[in-house]
């Protein structure tokens, strides 16, 4: 029920369907429209290539990712939150599409062609679901340690990917990604097609050469017109160079394809795989732009624009698509101010297919093969992993098996993921099973703190303890434990004292322990005291009684409340009370003078 409401509020707020409300009337500004339009047609001429490019790296004809072109980033941008977010096809996601297709169909097949469309659907059908029920925090579940190693992997396997196109050889390909390499390495010393060759080094050169010198340039585009006029002068179709040869004219047409649930229903899991780490990317780059532009984010709304545009990508022949961090980057530099800059570069990837392809015949595959390995190149940091492992070594191990794992186990993708997420969720159970108990005794500065690291006396008769962690069912074993050890271990003790600060959060088998564990102190003579126990924890407490099990006097504000409690009720005779002992009567944390009662 609580989803369904979650739907209608959202849908009644009328962003569900009309987000490009906010920025259509602003391109009665001309200058506005001028900016989105030159902005688009920018984008367009580094989307045109770059999506050819993906397609190929994703197994489908490069036309198919004209197709996913064309639709999708207008209706990211009509029905996403995100002004400047260029959608279209992008590295990871096409990776991902090969994975999963290339086990169970044989590359540029009509099973295959059908089952890119199917994922897309199914990625679309994910995305839009979690939008509409405002679930886009299930992303979270992929921490940035686990995306950090995938795409440094995901990065080392496309651009290796491409190693044979650049070669201009073929081999078969093996159970996993790096056998196929190898391989491929082995072809290249004796097979090389050297004017295949030629064009990638020349590809690169100029990718590499306007990158360095002449950053403002169109370098991708400057690269393939020099390639195709090349190709076509020196006839390198004719020397057994691959191009990219004959491309359909005419924009894409309404196409379901026909398949039963037992022939893609092992896409699911690809499918999620895909729907939350494109999201990730999505999201990542557009919250960047609105903290550029101070324009407002919905990351849930983003998601129904996403899941929109991979379901129009579908049913016209595309694939899965996600916003691209190249691109959105070329579109708010080249000054977009508006969502229509994305639906003049779906025009003008339109005006391609209908007027233009024929321009693009022989374009050499190795030009495509060196735009993915230049696109892909700059994901590939090691920083990032390196700064996980200083700020938590759990972090930088779940990295490194993520990365390890995804390049091992290629070209099954998601397993990387899956044995990622789950590394890290099994983490940081085990972090919060056996939490940072502290006792606590009196600083010589007043203040309260761990007894342990600055070697502090602590009392015999009244033990201070400090949970730093939330109470539920993984570590409450460890809390019992805990204050039973202390108990045994100094038999004089008359007080427990349980500073909650730091527990935000108890749940039935924590609140449960915790009666367990105040009948079995009562039984050996120990009262059991909270102080600053938060609000949320203490409604917790009043419902379930424990409160009147326990006794209303026994739940104090503040730990000097609950000392004096004790120290009203106790006479601690040991020499350290003249010196750092709860029971010296000094100020403690807030400064509090208690009197020291007569000895009777």
């Amino acid at each position: 029920m609580q989803l369904i409401s979650n739907f209608k509020s959202y849908c009644k707020m009328g962003r569900c369907f009309l987000p490009f409300m906010s920025w259509i009337g602003e391109l009665k500004n001309p200058a506005v429209l001028k900016a989105d339009v030159i902005a688009g047609v920018t984008v367009a001429l580094v989307l045109i290539p770059q999506s050819m490019a993906y397609a190929q790296l994703a197994g489908l004809p490069p036309y198919y990712g004209l197709y996913a072109s064309f639709l999708p980033g207008m209706i990211a941008a009509i029905f996403g939150s995100s002004r400047q977010l260029a959608t279209g096809p992008v590295a990871v996601v096409s990776l991902l599409t090969a994975s999963a297709l290339e086990p169970i169909a044989s590359s540029g097949s009509e099973a295959y062609l059908a089952y890119a469309i199917i994922l897309a659907l199914f990625v679309g059908v994910f995305q839009l679901m979690l939008g509409l029920l405002r679930l886009g925090v299930l992303v979270n579940f992929l921490s940035h340690p686990v995306v950090i190693g995938f795409t440094n992997a995901a990065a080392i396997i496309i651009a290796t990917s491409q190693i044979s196109k650049i070669f201009g050889v073929t081999v078969e390909k093996a159970a996993h990604h790096y056998e196929t390499v190898w391989r491929v390495m082995e072809a290249a010393v004796s097979q090389t097609h050297y004017p295949t060759l030629a064009m990638g080094v020349l590809s690169l050169a100029i990718l590499i050469v306007f990158k360095k010198f002449l950053p403002k340039w169109p370098n991708v585009l400057i690269a393939v017109a020099v390639a195709t006029i090349a190709s076509w002068a020196f006839d390198f179709a004719g020397k057994g160079g691959a191009v990219i040869g004959t491309i359909p004219e005419g924009l894409p047409g309404f196409n379901f394809p026909d398949a039963t649930w037992s022939e893609v229903s092992g896409l699911m899991g690809t499918a999620i795989a895909i729907g939350l780490i494109g999201f990730m990317e999505a999201i990542s780059i557009a919250k960047a732009m609105a903290a550029r532009t101070q324009q407002k984010l919905d990351p849930n709304q983003e998601l129904v624009g996403q899941g929109l545009s991979n379901l129009v990508s579908g049913m016209f022949s595309g694939y899965a698509v996600s916003g691209s961090f190249s691109r959105s980057a070329v579109n708010i530099n080249a000054g977009a101010i508006t969502g229509f800059s994305s639906i003049v570069t779906g025009v003008v990837v339109g005006i391609t297919l209908l007027w233009l392809t024929p321009l693009l015949y022989h374009l050499p595959q190795a030009t495509l093969a060196s735009v993915i390995v230049m696109a892909v190149v700059n994901l590939v940091k090691i920083e990032p992993i390196k700064y996980a492992w200083k700020v938590q070594k759990h972090d930088g191990i779940v990295s490194i098996v993520t990365f390890s794992l995804t390049l091992l186990l290629a070209p099954h993708l998601e397993n990387g993921i899956i044995v990622g997420v789950l590394l890290s969720l099994g983490l940081f159970l085990h972090r919060t099973m056996r939490p940072r108990i502290a006792l606590l005794s009196r600083h010589p500065d007043g203040t309260l703190r761990d007894a342990k690291v600055h070697d502090l006396e602590v009392c015999p008769h009244i033990s201070m303890i400090r949970f730093d962690m939330s109470l539920y069912f993984a570590n409450t074993g460890y809390f019992e434990d805990t204050i039973l050890e202390q108990v045994a271990a100094h038999p004089e003790i008359r007080y427990i004292i349980i500073d909650a600060e730091s527990i935000n959060h108890i749940d039935a088998t924590g609140e449960e322990m915790l009666h367990s564990l105040a009948r079995a102190l009562d039984e050996s003579g120990v009262e059991f005291l909270f102080a600053r126990t938060k609000l949320q924890v203490l409604a917790v407490f009043i419902r379930t009684g424990f409160i009147q099990t326990l006794g209303e006097d026994h739940f104090h504000r503040t730990r000097t409340e609950a000392l004096k409690y004790a120290w009203d009720r106790t006479y601690c005779e040991h020499e350290g009370c003249t010196g750092n002992c709860y029971l010296a009567r000094g100020k403690v944390a807030d400064k509090v003078e208690v009197e020291v009662p007569t000895p009777s």
